[in-house]
């Protein structure tokens, strides 16, 4: 386990000596003292405490939802340019949304 699994308090082995984390990459001695832990550092936990599971890096969207949000931007974008640049917005649209067809 590496430190930035743990939230601040935990407590942790680390060379043989217990830890506290104090801050995203110090720590508390047990014996008194404070020491910067490298992000690279292995880490025994103790108190039973285990780390919390990773995050899904995968996020979902719904593509009607997507679309919907999109065409009220671009409507209130053409609303604003008054004239100026009409053409371009549609032009940015239409490549837009050949860009999601991909």
């Amino acid at each position: 386990m590496k430190l930035n699994h743990l939230p601040i308090g935990a407590r942790f082995e680390y060379e043989g000596q217990i830890y506290t984390k104090t801050g995203p990459i110090t720590a508390a001695a047990e014996k008194g003292g404070q020491r910067m832990i490298p992000r690279h550092a292995v880490l025994r936990p103790v108190d039973g405490h285990t780390p919390p599971a990773a995050p899904s890096t995968t996020r979902q969207l719904d593509e009607a939802r997507v679309l919907t949000a999109f065409e009220s931007y671009h409507r209130t974008a053409l609303r604003l340019a008054e004239g100026l640049g009409k053409a371009e917005l549609e032009q940015a649209r239409t490549q837009f949304l050949a860009a999601l067809g991909d």
